[in-house]
């Protein structure tokens, strides 16, 4: 039986379905399927999506790929073409915060490596083209200058704080092709931090309400600028930053991180109760110094105990979004003031980009998974 000719119409009908994933609504309907090319032997297509996804443009592309050439096997030629689709955030909470998504990570206790995933998940998101920022509101303890090699004190410009900008992300979607010949600017991440006020080796002695100034004051009054994602580190244990955050922000939701040995879990399962007593979503759990890879011998050494965060995560039912093994150069990189560094390492980056694309392929399924907003009638 000789297959009939795709044409623009049957193009755009088989694509009709995908979901924007930043939005979960047909690209049809929001305007982002820009063009559709079809000749006898080939399609090309052009399709919009938001900075926010940016993370997941190459398997959006593998996908609608994959899709043309299963509805039409005869075609020999198929190419989707990714482009940016610009839609700004709105104003959130009471402070009037320019976000689109706002992530906490947490964990039960310190010295798990919390700030360390906090400061990869931010670094992974703005490499891929998304539009970052990152506060660090660990105010006893900042140490997301010192990762990320900052310094400085930040100005005051028209009444607003100038967050320090973290210079060096190549976009790993350009450097892809994904966008084609069209240019991509950087984007320069903000970062703000108590580290950045408070000389180095000078204790924070504060009480609650305090802490629940400074962290409203940095986040109301530093210019972030419209942001795809803001990534908060949170403070180690159950204070109440959480509180503080749960009231003046609609959080998108935490992500906890642990290490796989029990007491570490304990800990965490703790934190883990405590964002859902104050109504914020949890997005995943992250199992650091999961394992050490022998370099010499490529042997594994389960120093923490083994699979603890996963086994929690299914009994707790959260998605678990990855392990990142106890490995040297992790260590290295962040002493040295260069965790950017660690997704230039083929060891490390595997690990760090899987918890990226899982954490927000989770976002852009719970988005496709919400119910269709209804019409409105017609007057």
């Amino acid at each position: 039986m000789t297959q009939s000719p795709p044409d623009q119409q049957s193009v755009a009908l088989a694509l009709a379905a995908v979901a924007d994933p930043e939005t979960g609504r047909p690209l049809a309907t929001m305007d982002q399927l820009c063009s559709i090319a079809v000749t006898a032997d080939s399609i090309s297509v052009i399709v919009a999506l938001t900075s926010h996804s940016a993370m997941l443009w190459g398997s959006t592309r593998s996908r609608l790929e994959e899709l043309l050439r299963t509805r039409f096997p005869q075609v020999p030629n198929i190419s989707v073409v990714i482009v940016e689709h610009l839609r700004p955030p709105s104003k959130i909470g009471q402070i009037g915060l320019e976000a689109k998504s706002v992530i906490a990570v947490g964990s039960g206790k310190g010295g798990v490596g919390k700030s360390t995933i906090a400061a990869c998940i931010a670094l992974g998101l703005a490499r891929a083209g998304s539009r970052v920022g990152l506060l660090d509101a660990d105010v006893y303890g900042p140490s997301v200058p010192h990762l990320l090699g900052l310094t400085g004190r930040p100005d005051i410009q028209d009444g607003k704080i100038q967050p320090v900008l973290h210079q060096s992300l190549p976009v790993e979607a350009q450097s892809a092709g994904l966008l084609g010949s069209t240019p991509r600017p950087q984007f320069a991440m903000p970062v703000m931090s108590m580290g950045f006020l408070v000389p180095a080796g000078e204790a924070v002695v504060w009480r609650g309400p305090m802490l629940h100034g400074a962290i409203t004051q940095m986040l109301r009054d530093t210019a972030w600028g419209p942001l795809d994602y803001l990534i908060i580190d949170m403070p180690p244990g159950t204070g109440d930053i959480a509180l503080t955050l749960s009231q003046i922000l609609p959080l998108t939701g935490a992500v906890v991180v642990c290490t796989p040995q029990d007491v570490a879990l304990l800990d965490a399962t703790k934190a883990i109760a405590m964002f859902r007593k104050v109504n914020i979503p949890l997005l995943g759990m992250v199992e650091n110094m999961s394992f050490f890879l022998a370099p010499d011998s490529n042997k594994r050494y389960d120093i923490f105990g083994t699979g603890g965060a996963k086994r929690t995560a299914h009994e707790l039912d959260i998605p678990f979004l990855g392990e990142v093994p106890l490995q040297i150069p992790i260590r290295e990189h962040g002493d040295a003031g260069r965790t950017a560094a660690n997704f230039d390492d083929p060891a490390s980056r595997p690990f760090l980009e899987a918890i990226c694309v899982s954490l927000i392929g989770n976002l852009a399924a719970a988005h496709a998974a919400r119910p269709a907003m209804p019409s409105l009638p017609v007057l």
